[in-house]
């Protein structure tokens, strides 16, 4: 069984006035079941609202003054929260909930926003497909005046205005006095729906090496309506995270979010599936129990990633000492090694002075 898991750059889907969309497409992604885009808004750009066929997480990559709102039915009441959003921030988006998204900036920041998540239940397995309320490929310039008319309470005339004026599509600019009235975020909900991982204490710290930042379902509740857990590696300048595997039926998707480096991946019958120089912006797509290692270059390096999972999921290594190999016994280590007991002291010796991220070698 053949997989092409080469990282995957993305593709230019739409741009306009204010702003730009991209997505990946591979083979790998709807093997996998997983998707992912990319949102770029200029100051003033405004994405129209719509909703997805899939959950998806949110990770801001750049832009200081981003707004954001969810809309989620909720029995007799529907209601919209608004969020500010910035850099370093986590936003789970359930599927069928609508948003919009918009940078208030009036400088020349843009907002970025990186969307990873699961394509299980999409109508294209490893794409995210939307749907607009409005605009020129909005809902409501699908339906028929009469529908409209009638759903509305409106004339003709109303139902064109309604449906037909706003021409724009996926990502608008504001004028001014549009900008003006845009909502301002929700400042008393902001915790339970929006996180910034990039400030949260790190679950793992290795001096010299980097860190570690995971957001489940336990520190994050939000992420169980998604069904989704993220994490953030931060490699400083030739730091390893060493071999690790989630030990469930999980997948992984990795954004390079800063950086570079070098990543190799091992799978079905130990073969090394990928072996290859990963950049800034590209994605690689970890399959389930396929195990991954990755090596920062002189620039370092920062990952922002998804586990298909919203519970705290087990990802175990092979090199430090709380790895599989160091728990084995030393007599089933040196049977299954075929090596002196002298060598299996040496190995598990060092194994016992690293942990999963690595410090450059001296």
């Amino acid at each position: 069984m053949d997989m092409e898991l080469s990282p995957e750059s993305s593709k230019l889907m739409f741009e306009g006035e204010g702003g730009s969309y991209y997505s990946w497409s591979s083979p790998v992604l709807g093997d996998a079941k997983v998707g992912a885009g990319l949102l770029v808004l200029k100051p003033g750009g405004f994405a129209l609202p719509h909703y997805a066929d899939c959950s998806k997480v949110g990770y801001v990559l750049q832009g200081e003054v981003g707004v954001a709102a969810l809309v989620s039915p909720n029995g007799d009441k529907t209601e919209e929260t608004v969020l500010g959003l910035e850099a370093g921030d986590v936003i789970p988006v359930p599927s069928g909930s609508t948003s919009w998204w918009y940078n208030h900036g009036n400088s020349s920041v843009d907002v970025i926003i990186v969307f990873l998540g699961e394509t299980a239940n999409a109508y294209i397995p490893g794409q995210f497909t939307y749907f607009f309320l409005t605009g020129a490929r909005g809902i409501l310039a699908g339906f028929s005046t009469e529908i409209i008319t009638r759903a509305y309470n409106i004339n003709q005339e109303q139902a064109n205005i309604l449906a037909k004026t706003q021409t724009g599509f996926l990502i608008v600019k504001l004028d001014p006095d549009q900008r003006k009235n845009i909502p301002q975020p929700h400042q008393n909900i902001v915790n339970n729906w929006v996180k910034n991982i990039t400030k949260h204490l790190p679950d793992i710290r290795v001096d010299k090496a980097g860190t570690i930042t995971s957001f489940t379902g336990k520190n994050f509740s939000f992420l169980d309506q998604v069904g989704l857990s993220c994490s953030i590696v931060k490699l400083e300048a030739h730091a390893m995270l060493s071999p690790i595997f989630t030990t469930d039926f999980s997948v992984q998707v990795f954004y390079v979010a800063k950086g570079s480096g070098h990543v190799q991946i091992v799978g079905l019958n130990s073969k090394l599936v990928l072996d290859s120089k990963i950049v800034v912006g590209q994605l690689i797509v970890m399959p389930r129990f396929f195990t991954v290692a990755i090596i920062a270059q002189a620039q370092g390096m920062e990952c922002f990633s998804i586990t298909t999972s919203s519970r705290p999921v087990e990802v175990a290594d092979f090199a430090s000492n709380r790895s599989v190999l160091n728990a084995l016994s030393p007599s089933i280590l040196r049977s299954a090694l075929n090596v002196p007991p002298e060598f299996v002291n040496f190995f598990k010796g060092q194994m016992a002075k690293t942990d999963v991220l690595i410090p450059p070698m001296n």
